[in-house]
């Protein structure tokens, strides 16, 4: 997770805007949290996936042990080696 500060003049016209599209675009979405101040603490949700299989995905992926499939053609793409 990426955390972005903006630092927002709250009395102009900009700044109000500013923070008016933001409440109204990232309302109700667990995706994007707008913080109202920096020391305000912000829960992240933690990833669904099982750590195993994560790992698992991670090292095969460092090995190059995986095979591409072209979404449009996945028969043609499964070669038999």
């Amino acid at each position: 997770m990426t955390t972005i500060t903006i630092k927002i003049n709250e009395k102009s016209k900009k700044g109000k805007a500013f923070l008016e599209f933001a409440r109204a675009f990232f309302a109700n979405e667990k995706d994007v949290i707008v913080a109202e101040s920096k020391d305000e603490k912000v829960e992240v949700e933690e990833t669904s996936y099982n750590p195993e299989f994560v790992k698992m995905v991670l090292e095969a992926d460092k090995r190059g042990n995986y095979t591409t499939l072209d979404p449009t053609d996945i028969w043609g793409s499964l070669e038999l080696k």
